[in-house]
């Protein structure tokens, strides 16, 4: 039987976010053609995650690994996700779970899979001389500083000073840093979108940063090659672990 394989995206109001969710299934499975790949939302779309578990338990699936598709290990990755494979089990789900972990830094390690992504959605970089790592923003601090390690990461790979922003719930704004690195010397800025979807936010910080003077504005990573490779690797890491929620 097949790999079951389910992505958990956070969800959005935004159509756009649904359907980047789904490019990267597509771009996933099409990798890897003996897996199962499913998407599942948290919030505003559906199939909820329970949902597809159950549906894999029906099809006679033992086990399955889930994919956060988060790049920092906030409260979503922390309490949301584990709570839908609770939700599975207090439904009658029986299936094996592994939780895979999210696509950003883990313990410090960047992914060099996901700064490739980046650096891709960038593209040519020969006419810039700062970057700024632009995240939707959190209020932990230990997700924070995995932003600030993949901007080190940018820096490492490019030779170019990167700051980080955020949209919300933190400082500083993209514009507030785009400026900051014009006025230190850096008159072509590069704005890497430290996303995996358009929607509101990812609207709302690439406005800050055009309104402050940004030379190039990436994409946000979607279905990129890189990122599908990534999703790969933490599916191909946690299909090798003991199931960490048991049938």
């Amino acid at each position: 039987m097949s790999l079951a394989v389910v992505l958990v995206a956070h969800g959005s109001r935004d159509p756009r976010a649904a359907a980047a969710t789904e490019a990267l299934a597509r771009a996933v499975s099409a990798d890897n053609p003996g897996w199962d790949v499913r998407t599942s939302y948290l919030d505003h779309s559906t199939p909820q995650p329970r949902q597809v578990l159950a549906s894999f338990a029906g099809a006679g699936h033992r086990r399955t690994v889930m994919v956060p598709l988060l790049l920092t290990a906030a409260y979503h990755g922390r309490v949301d996700v584990p709570a839908e494979i609770t939700a599975a089990r207090a439904a009658g789900v029986r299936l094996d779970v592994e939780l895979a972990d999210v696509l950003g830094p883990v313990a410090g390690v960047v992914p060099p899979l996901l700064v490739d992504g980046l650096l891709a959605r960038l593209g040519e970089l020969g006419g810039l001389d700062a970057l700024v790592l632009t995240a939707a923003g959190t209020r932990n601090a230990t997700a924070r500083l995995t932003v600030v390690e993949t901007a080190a990461a940018l820096t490492a790979r490019t030779g170019l000073p990167c700051e980080v922003a955020y949209a919300s719930a933190a400082p500083p704004l993209s514009g507030d840093a785009v400026r900051s690195l014009r006025a230190a010397g850096h008159p072509r800025v590069g704005l890497a979108s430290y996303f995996l979807a358009p929607g509101l936010l990812w609207d709302a910080t690439v406005a800050s940063a055009r309104d402050a003077g940004v030379q190039v504005v990436a994409d946000p990573l979607t279905d990129t090659p890189a990122l599908a490779a990534l999703v790969a690797a933490r599916v191909t890491a946690a299909a090798r672990w003991t199931p960490l929620y048991a049938a």
